[in-house]
């Protein structure tokens, strides 16, 4: 385990892992249409740390999946917002974690309302109703200096 300096109060890890509720055809109209993060036009972000219920992991894999997509649309709800947002999930469950999956999103400005808008309607859905626990934390960082440009 790697030690972190200073008093800190949280750590969050998670892994990148397979795609556990995406079909073939979503996983590559994912790939094919996000960009990747690190963008300089991405000067937002949110990091969403969130627990299912027991309940949820209690259910078999296809009627997660069930629920997932075929229920809240998650997958295509995603799809519509990119590649203005992106996003990259990181697992937490299997490494015993507090939280089951740490999502990552990146965004321009200009896109902060479509952000709002794809992060209500995924908290409006079935799938919604098994999160016991989440965490909401926006960032920002001031955008990168262009080249030639002089303050």
């Amino acid at each position: 385990m790697r030690r972190l300096r200073g008093e800190s109060k949280w750590t969050l890890r998670g892994v990148t892992s397979n795609e556990r509720y995406v079909s073939r055809i979503e996983h590559e109209t994912l790939v094919g249409e996000q960009e990747p993060l690190g963008r300089a036009r991405s000067t937002r972000a949110a990091l969403i740390p969130i627990t299912k219920s027991e309940v949820w992991w209690e259910l078999s894999q296809d009627e997660r999946r069930r629920i997932f997509e075929e229920s809240s649309h998650h997958v295509a709800t995603g799809l519509e917002y990119l590649p203005a947002i992106a996003r990259r999930l990181h697992h937490g469950r299997d490494l015993g974690e507090p939280f089951d999956f740490l999502t990552w999103f990146e965004f321009a400005p200009e896109h902060v309302s479509a952000f709002e808008e794809l992060v209500r309607r995924l908290r409006e859905t079935e799938e919604w109703h098994y999160i016991e626990r989440e965490i909401d934390i926006r960032l920002f960082r001031e955008p990168a200096e262009e080249p030639g440009r002089q303050s």
